[in-house]
């Protein structure tokens, strides 16, 4: 796509024909995002909890997907790429982008077609982009949101993931990101480091409107509400997929070392993916069966939360950390470390302590020091949910979020009929 193809921020598009409405009542919000409405994952979290939010408050919002045009015809065309990813993992991303795209805008472009006010918060660059080819014109805004590391091209080309970093795919993803974001209407960075990230090698993405708006999420009941005994839950949690960015096998070490020096601590690991079996094998041969459970995917995992003492992380990257969030909305002191966003977050010494994640025995050493002083615990716990309710309550973050969406709906002018 070139720079001809994208409409140019409050650029023409085609004028609002005979009987299309010319969007007088306040806009409404859809949410675009090439994945399914229903999922576990942050960006799943972030636009539900928006969703609930504006809703709530009375602003229509619907979400639009791949699926909302003829899902019959989505699976054929969407299946092939099981089978490109055992062949050629580049392959299967294309696939996946490309067609996942061209539904969305299918979807999107009957949608937006009366040309009436609408607000189109874009959950990626392929996103945006599908928003920017369907709308009608300037009333309909596009605004996007940077849930991604630096970009979604560096994600791809993780270590052991599918595209080879400044491969040819790779330049394409980024050039393709490039077109679109200077040409959205704005930008929700969920962290200061995703948008300093992305300035680093985009900074004229710094002319484009934008906001950094946290992540926020429902509060969470303090009173512990699970099935059995509260001596059945361990003293510390995580939540997470089981891959190798979120370094569960790091939180196994660390408990070995606890052990060497005389203390035992458990550990109860919510989530699946590909590591699974690894870190089972691993847990074995560590001799920490009786303190590690591995519990998998559990959709009451947030009420859980208030039953442990505290939330361990380990994740080596992360462009923001909802599972830290929803641990302090549940009043759990977090332990972590001081990378990417989680400075933001939390706090060393108030609601968090950062540990080293390349040194299992100093961060027993930090993590013991938290777990056997009930008032150092107590305080953490007490100054965690005190920082949810400041910054990360979703009637908070939804006013924010809400006002940046909507801000400039009424100085938008009408297109002439």
């Amino acid at each position: 796509m070139t720079h001809r193809d994208v409409t140019r921020r409050g650029g023409a598009e085609p004028v609002l024909g005979e009987g299309q409405s010319s969007g007088a009542s306040a806009p409404s919000v859809i949410v675009a995002t090439i994945f399914r409405e229903g999922g576990e994952t942050g960006v799943h979290t972030h636009f539900g909890q928006l969703r609930g939010y504006l809703e709530r408050h009375g602003t229509g919002v619907s979400v639009v997907t791949p699926f909302s045009w003829n899902r019959t015809l989505s699976y054929p065309v969407f299946a092939p790429r099981l089978v490109l990813r055992r062949v050629s993992p580049p392959a299967a991303v294309v696939w996946y982008r490309h067609w996942h795209e061209v539904f969305l805008y299918r979807a999107l472009r009957q949608r937006l077609a009366d040309g009436r006010e609408q607000v189109i918060y874009a959950q990626g660059p392929l996103e945006a982009r599908a928003a920017l080819r369907a709308r009608r014109g300037p009333r309909q805004r596009v605004i996007m949101a940077v849930h991604f590391r630096a970009s979604q091209a560096d994600e791809h080309a993780e270590p052991g993931r599918e595209i080879k970093r400044d491969g040819a795919l790779y330049r394409a993803m980024r050039q393709a990101e490039r077109e679109v974001i200077l040409h959205v209407d704005g930008l929700v960075y969920v962290s200061g480091w995703a948008r300093d990230a992305l300035l680093g090698w985009l900074p004229e993405a710094a002319d484009v409107p934008s906001e950094v708006i946290g992540n926020g999420v429902t509060p969470v009941a303090t009173t512990v509400s699970v099935q059995g005994e509260r001596e059945q839950l361990a003293d510390l949690v995580t939540v997470g997929r089981l891959d190798e960015a979120k370094n569960h096998r790091f939180l196994l070490d660390v408990l070995v070392e606890a052990r060497r020096k005389g203390r035992r601590v458990t550990l109860d690991i919510y989530g699946d993916g590909p590591l699974r079996r690894d870190l089972a094998r691993r847990i074995s041969s560590l001799d920490l069966d009786g303190q590690v459970r591995l519990l998998g995917f559990r959709a009451d995992v947030r009420q859980q939360l208030p039953a442990y003492r505290a939330y361990a992380h380990a994740s080596y990257a992360e462009t923001s950390s909802l599972a830290i969030i929803e641990a302090m909305a549940a009043g759990l002191p977090v332990v972590a470390a001081a990378i990417g966003p989680i400075p933001e977050l939390c706090k060393d010494g108030a609601e968090a302590r950062f540990w080293p994640i390349d040194d299992a025995a100093r961060a027993a050493a930090t993590l013991l020091e938290l777990l056997e002083s009930p008032p150092a615990l107590a305080a953490a716990a007490s100054a965690a949910r005190a920082r949810f309710e400041r910054d990360y309550d979703i009637d908070v973050v939804g006013a924010r979020l809400k006002s940046f969406l909507l801000a400039d709906s009424a100085s938008v002018p009408a297109q002439p009929a």
